[in-house]
């Protein structure tokens, strides 16, 4: 299955900081709008103004940050995070519809690391008729249905090679229905009821265990996606993510979907069968939330806002171009966080590509290419450095294995075409040559490509462009048999956005740096390297996160000497809230504010 990166963000990206969750601009914690004291206030509408839509409205499948967001207010996950505005506690694993977070010393965690036992706590229901309790089979379905063959989850490659079984699960479920062109909710929810995963086990209603193939030091941490949230029985009897699906949702968080028209709205109302005391986690102060989409622009949603019509963008970033003004007048609305995670954007080379006698593949081309570039000029595209910070090395601030190095530097970091013309020479080189790239031709991404089409032709690269559409542009540069032919592609300039924040390098090194050259890739360029290859296995099997991070720091640099990107920027996020709404705690994994949190007046 496909895993869709969740670089499909619709705001900049989510922005931590060391310590406490930090922003500039506005305020991280002053005014009206983000204060987090004072008595809650219940009952109320929040409102939401949007664009767009959910992507899926499916935990398996959604994957879009806007999604992410909702989804918490109506699903429920084994353990989850704390909600808070302190980095360290905000990436601190919690319980959630399980009583405990399973450790070594509470007796959770056992098998040398490999097997994790969790206990459903009592009372947390399904919005059924009557309520009824969540259970294990329950979880248990859900991942169960990961290997369906309509949608599939949204990132298998956090699942299927760490449970025991699950492969080849998926491998008997693809084989199922190798021939189907049009699976049947019926045959998909009967092969899922006759067939086991033998890593997970439902002892009983209240208990179910994972067995890992290798100890995992951040197997809590995938546990608390969405992916693996509760899924009830009632959902066999639709296709995943089908209109029907999305007719009949169900709830086992503080709100549930009450009314949802496709492109237009979305309501969720608090749910009836949800109880605060089983829920350390969620509160339900407003009474109603209400996405109203369809908004024509960034702009227009900003003035609705400002004017209090609406409380806040939930699929639009602020507009750049009024950043300066509202940093200025010292809006408490706004405010810029800093240290996101995100690698946005940044450039692959195609390691497969025979193009210009396999230039790419030659490490002294690709280490002329990165003295090339001119970062401030790319940084400028998006609203300048202070809001888009130079990044020289594969992780990002905000990642586990963040170093700050610069192998490649050139002054004020925008560019040194005398540099790359001596590495050309030496690369055998001496005239240059002729390279394509492939850019999506929607946003900022045109003018990224121009000013990197200029920097090469100023050390003697000819750069044609290779113009490609948004929807279907991953899925071109993703395509490794493709991509090992002439004249497709030698450069392009994609974005990432790490799932989780934290002990988080299963979303961020692995996808983009471990060998893997199978079509659909996430490494897009193909880069393999024994080396990195073997500082990520030694990583994620290392036996706690503190083990980790000098081997994933290892690895991120080791990927730098060979050249295999060249990182541009990283991203800050930018968020604005209207004077209404209160207590503002910001939620890493959707990237925006925490909807159980707030409440409005």
């Amino acid at each position: 299955m496909k895993p869709v990166p969740r670089r499909y963000a619709a705001l900049a990206i989510a922005a931590l900081a060391a310590g406490t969750i930090t922003a500039c601009g506005g305020s991280s914690g002053g005014g009206t709008t983000s204060s987090t004291g004072g008595a809650p206030v219940s009952g109320g509408t929040l409102k939401f103004v949007s664009a767009g839509d959910f992507d899926h409205m499916d935990t398996l499948s959604a994957y879009y940050v806007p999604s992410f967001q909702l989804e918490g207010a109506w699903t429920r996950q084994l353990v989850s995070y704390y909600p808070s505005n302190n980095f360290t506690r905000a990436i601190t694993i919690a319980p959630d519809a399980a009583s405990t977070v399973p450790t070594t010393s509470n007796g959770g965690i056992t098998n040398g690391g490999k097997t994790y036992t969790f206990h459903i706590r009592p009372g947390v229901m399904w919005n059924t008729t009557p309520a009824r309790q969540v259970t294990s089979t329950d979880f248990l379905r859900e991942f169960k249905a990961m290997c369906n063959p309509v949608l599939g989850v949204g990132n298998s490659l956090y699942y299927v090679p760490v449970i025991v079984g699950m492969s080849s699960y998926c491998t008997k479920y693809a084989a199922a229905f190798k021939n189907s062109k049009s699976p049947t909710a019926a045959a998909m929810a009967s092969f899922q009821n006759a067939n086991s995963i033998s890593g997970i086990s439902t002892p009983n209603s209240t208990t179910i265990s994972f067995t890992l193939t290798q100890s995992a030091n951040d197997f809590l941490n995938i546990l608390a996606m969405p992916f693996a949230s509760a899924r009830p029985v009632e959902y066999d009897s639709y296709l995943p993510d089908s209109a029907q699906f999305r007719a009949h949702t169900l709830s086992d968080g503080p709100y549930a979907i009450t009314a949802y028209t496709a492109g237009k709205k979305i309501v969720l109302s608090r749910n009836p069968a949800w109880k605060q005391a089983t829920d350390p986690l969620r509160h339900d102060y407003v009474s109603q939330i209400q996405v109203t989409e369809g908004t024509a622009s960034n702009q227009t949603a900003l003035a609705d806002v400002e004017a209090g019509s609406a409380d806040l963008m939930w699929d639009l970033p602020v507009p750049t171009a009024s950043i300066p003004q509202l940093e200025a007048s010292k809006n408490p609305g706004l405010h810029i966080f800093t240290n996101s995670g995100s690698e946005n954007p940044f450039l692959v080379f195609n390691f497969q590509s025979p193009d210009a006698n396999h230039a790419m593949s030659k490490l002294k081309v690709r280490q002329a290419i990165e003295y090339a570039i001119n970062k401030v000029a790319i940084a400028k595209i998006y609203g300048g450095t202070k809001l888009n910070p130079i990044l020289n090395g594969a992780i990002a601030p905000g990642n586990v294995g963040y170093t700050n190095y610069n192998y490649y530097p050139s002054p004020n970091s925008e560019g040194d075409p005398a540099k790359c013309k001596a590495l050309l020479a030496q690369a055998g080189y001496p005239n240059g040559f002729t390279i394509t790239d492939a850019y999506r031709n929607a946003g900022n991404h045109p003018a990224v490509f121009t000013s990197v089409q200029s920097d090469l032709k100023a050390c003697g690269i000819t750069v044609k462009g290779s113009p490609q559409q948004q929807g279907p542009y991953y899925a071109f540069i993703e395509n490794a048999p493709n991509s090992a032919k002439a004249n497709q592609w030698d450069i392009t300039e994609p974005g990432w956005v790490p799932d989780w924040a934290g002990n988080n390098a299963r979303s961020n090194v692995v996808p983009l740096f471990q060998t893997n050259c199978t079509n659909p890739t996430t490494n897009e360029g193909c880069y393999s390297n024994a080396t990195t290859d073997n500082l990520i296995k030694q990583a994620l099997a290392a036996p706690n996160e503190a083990a980790a991070a000098p081997l994933w720091a290892k690895a991120g640099q080791q990927v730098m000497k060979d050249a295999a990107i060249v990182p541009f920027t990283t991203q800050d996020v930018v968020l604005f809230a209207g004077t209404h709404v209160h207590n503002l705690i910001y939620n890493p994994l959707a990237e925006q504010y925490n909807v159980t949190q707030l409440w409005v007046h």
